[in-house]
């Protein structure tokens, strides 16, 4: 599955990258994490992506040429949507946009291409809606920019893609809040620490019996 992602702070990303579960999928060819600066499309001497809104107001606007240019540059005719397979989707990070759940994150893994924008000062160019097939939220608040908001949606879709987890059955007992799942408690060694000890059964080696109090232990919400 291939991310790419459109920021003007593509190393704020990329160190998110190059760390843990989402290296080892790229070194394993199952995940192709791309960035893309905003400002490497521009003309001007100042690299210049942004500017004031018509009709006033404070701060400033992402631009859409860069915007457009950079999709482009990415996806050839398919910056077009009318043009885009369906299995390629481009999404602005936005908190007036979709929140982010297991759902929608499901949803999202089904597409082998994903593009995300990340947003900057006062927002966008309102036109770039046109070339968007979404927002994302990750919540009901608003951040510097949609570089966190970027990273949480790969983190948490990449998860979804098969060969990305260690274990084939890592993903599928984690706590799914939406669902009304909370993953039971899980313990390491030491088996004993300042007094408190892992549960016997844990120990015990009778794989029915831990099933069972896993099975006790999880919560449904």
């Amino acid at each position: 599955m291939r991310f790419d992602v459109i920021t003007i702070f593509p190393e704020l990303v990329r160190a998110y990258f190059d760390e843990s579960i989402l290296e080892r999928a790229q070194k394993k060819g199952v995940l192709d994490l791309r960035t893309h600066n905003l400002r490497d499309v521009t003309t001007d001497r100042h690299h210049t992506v942004d500017d004031r809104p018509f009709g006033g107001g404070p701060g400033m606007l992402l631009k859409i040429e860069p915007m457009v240019t950079t999709l482009e540059k990415i996806l050839g005719k398919s910056a077009d949507k009318k043009k885009r397979p369906a299995t390629t989707k481009v999404y602005l990070m936005d908190p007036g946009g979709v929140q982010l759940s297991q759902t929608v994150a499901r949803k999202m893994a089904k597409s082998k291409h994903i593009v995300l924008i990340c947003g900057r000062y006062e927002g966008f160019d309102a036109r770039i809606d046109a070339w968007v097939d979404g927002k994302i939220s990750i919540g009901p608040y608003v951040l510097t920019g949609g570089e966190i908001p970027a990273v949480i949606v790969v983190d948490v879709v990449a998860r979804m893609v098969p060969g990305v987890l260690g274990h084939a059955d890592s993903a599928k007992d984690e706590t799914d809040v939406e669902a009304g799942f909370v993953e039971y408690p899980q313990y390491t060694r030491p088996e004993v620490f300042r007094k408190k000890s892992v549960p016997k059964v844990l120990m015990s080696g009778d794989h029915k019996a831990i099933a069972e109090w896993r099975r006790k232990k999880s919560s449904h919400v």
